[in-house]
């Protein structure tokens, strides 16, 4: 049995060189269910937006799937698609604000107890973004400066932003995730 590195070369061979569908669902099976959680915490829960997301950055794959150069997993390659795909959605959703940052989700009603993946879907995205990559997939500040075109200072700063939002608003004092420090 190949190992999911071998199986992706093999599919990849397969749909780069002559479109061979049957590789490309074996792809796609094998992948889209962790693209689709990732993209599903990027925009802060399931939404029609995340199921466009996805299928945007698989037609995006095939597209420049003949250009991979494997100097990463074929995983790593897709999620970055699926990251760009959603910073797209965000921009055509919120303008950012004059100091950067985006501007803040809709604030949730104190009322009702937050769990953790409200919180986070309640983060501005540049906010989400950074904690998701960091904390969730494990990627270095320098990793994410340049995924996102930031400094790596900007994604420090950034994540210790976020960590405070989610605190405070897991804590009960949910004052803005934008509130200058």
């Amino acid at each position: 049995m190949l190992s999911d590195g071998d199986a992706d070369r093999r599919d990849v061979r397969a749909v780069s060189a002559n479109g061979d569908e049957a590789a490309f669902r074996s792809l796609y099976r094998r992948h889209t269910p962790a693209l689709y959680a990732f993209a599903c915490r990027m925009m802060g829960g399931e939404s029609p937006d995340v199921d466009d997301v996805v299928q945007d950055a698989w037609l995006r794959a095939v597209r420049a799937i003949g250009e991979f150069g494997w100097r990463s997993s074929l995983r790593t390659w897709l999620s970055s698609i699926v990251l760009n795909c959603c910073r797209e959605r965000w921009r055509e959703k919120i303008q950012p604000s004059s100091d950067g940052l985006d501007s803040a989700a809709p604030t949730a009603d104190l009322n009702l107890r937050l769990d953790l993946e409200a919180a986070v879907a309640a983060l501005p995205p540049g906010y989400r973004a950074v904690l998701i990559l960091h904390d969730v997939e494990g990627y270095t500040h320098d990793e994410i400066a340049e995924r996102l075109g930031m400094q790596p200072g900007t994604s420090k700063s950034q994540l210790f932003h976020a960590r405070r939002a989610l605190r405070n608003r897991l804590s009960g004092d949910a004052p803005s995730a934008t509130a200058s420090t």
